[in-house]
Formats: C-alpha cells, sequence, structure tokens
C-alpha cells in the first residue's frame, strides 16, 4: 500500500491518482474516474474533485493508497 502524506487538510481524488503516477495526467484521471475504475473507501467514486482525507483509501487497478495526514 501506498501512502500519500498531506500537505493541507485534503488532496483531490484525481491530484491524488497522478501524484503516486497511477495516471500520467489530469486527462486520464479524468477517465478513469469517469469511467468507475476507481473506488474511495470500498465504493466506486466518479467526482475528480472528491475531496480525501486522512484515513481516506484509493483502489485503482490493484494498487492502494491510503492518506494519512
Amino acid at each position: 500500500m501506498e501512502i500519500i502524506k498531506l500537505r493541507d487538510e485534503y488532496i483531490k481524488l484525481g491530484q491524488a491518482l497522478k501524484a503516486t503516477g497511477l495516471v500520467e495526467s489530469g486527462v486520464d484521471a479524468k477517465i478513469v474516474i469517469q469511467d468507475g475504475l476507481v473506488k474511495v473507501n470500498g465504493q466506486v467514486d466518479t467526482q475528480r474533485g472528491k475531496k480525501l482525507y486522512d484515513g481516506d483509501v484509493i483502489e485503482f487497478e490493484k494498487n492502494q493508497i491510503k492518506i494519512e495526514k
């Protein structure tokens, strides 16, 4: 499981995918999110601007990313 350390109060879903290198660009992030390929805390989420906070977990292509403060 990869971990993203928050610098601010939250990070947006698209930014988190880019930060971990799971997608190459914001456009790629938008496509995989809108296609329902990304889960947040076990639920499919189609909001690219979804705010992620400490404790949230993202799942994409068998990768897990945990958001930590």
